[in-house]
């Protein structure tokens, strides 16, 4: 890329292109992932029984994700309400 000073219709169509093509090309790359997956399987190389370390993943992580969750909107709730015009014009 050469640069300049504006943006001009060669770069817009570089991106928009870049941008239609990327979602196609993840989606298959991930569609091939999980049909290896499903072919070969998951293997555990060291041959080690990991059955004991396990946890139920909907608790665990239903909670884990829900405290998350409300952690965050607790903190967007208290931004917006002492400091609303944080992110404003600043003029």
């Amino acid at each position: 890329l050469w640069g300049g000073f504006s943006v001009n219709n060669a770069t817009l169509n570089r991106f928009y292109s870049l941008h239609f093509i990327m979602p196609f090309i993840i989606l298959i790359t991930i569609l091939m992932h999980l049909m290896t997956l499903h072919i070969t399987g998951s293997n555990n190389p060291l041959g080690v029984n990991s059955n004991l370390y396990k946890i139920p993943f909907h608790i665990y992580f239903t909670i884990k994700d829900i405290q998350g969750f409300l952690l965050i909107l607790m903190w967007v709730l208290i931004l917006c309400s002492f400091t609303p015009y944080i992110l404003g014009d600043p003029e």
